[in-house]
């Protein structure tokens, strides 16, 4: 998308900003808990490579080179590509990655399809995004409406809908939880660190652990 190579610096410096920073170690927190042992993992919409540098995936693929200047920087492996047609081998890693990069994807499901054929069998795809059951959903969507120039861009699953989608794609979902239980904003730091297991509406950033089947 050409949008992140115009705000790159703009959307890796809001990890710097109170919420940006605290929300952030909130969130990677939350990955942890469904985050499987591996030895080779990928990063789909890597961005700059913050969540991929802070839980050691090795590669990571964005359609940004801006922001792949910026993953690099962090020492990940970036290349340039799309997650619908993934420039690698089938069978090559044991943890494919996504974070809040699923509302922004042209075909979730053929980019579901190509991180089942990348990952080995057995393989984990583990979702980080904001799901449309959340207040935080319709927090992003008011600010698309005021013309936004990324959130404009991007739209909201439900979980039925994901759990769906990855059922479609030869996934089932093994593990959820949640995170960010306050009042949807953007200024101040997190205040509530609260991680619960499984999917609460209520909460704003949702982790989705979905092991590869057939």
């Amino acid at each position: 998308m050409e949008i992140f190579d115009q705000y790159a610096k703009n959307y890796d410096q809001w990890y710097e900003r109170p919420f940006g920073s605290s929300a952030f170690g909130l969130e990677v927190a939350c990955l942890k808990r469904v985050i499987s042992p591996f030895s080779l993992s990928l990063e789909v919409g890597v961005g700059s490579g913050r969540f991929a540098q802070a839980l050691g995936i090795q590669y990571g693929l964005d359609p940004s080179i801006e922001l792949l200047k910026l993953a690099r920087q962090r020492g990940i492996r970036g290349v340039l590509g799309r997650a619908e047609t993934l420039p690698f081998k089938s069978s090559s890693f044991d943890l494919v990655l996504m974070v809040v990069s699923v509302c922004f994807f042209e075909e979730p499901l053929r980019a579901f399809k190509e991180a089942h054929r990348v990952l080995k069998n057995d393989g984990y795809l583990v979702l980080g995004l904001v799901l449309s059951d959340s207040p935080w959903a319709d927090f992003y969507k008011e600010k698309a409406k005021r013309g936004h120039p990324i959130y404009s861009h991007a739209r909201f699953y439900s979980f039925g809908e994901l759990s769906s989608i990855l059922a479609r794609a030869s996934f089932r979902v093994e593990r959820v939880c949640t995170t960010l239980f306050e009042e949807p904003q953007d200024q101040e730091p997190v205040k509530n660190q609260e991680i619960r297991e499984g999917f609460w509406r209520e909460g704003g950033f949702f982790c989705v652990g979905a092991k590869k089947i057939n």
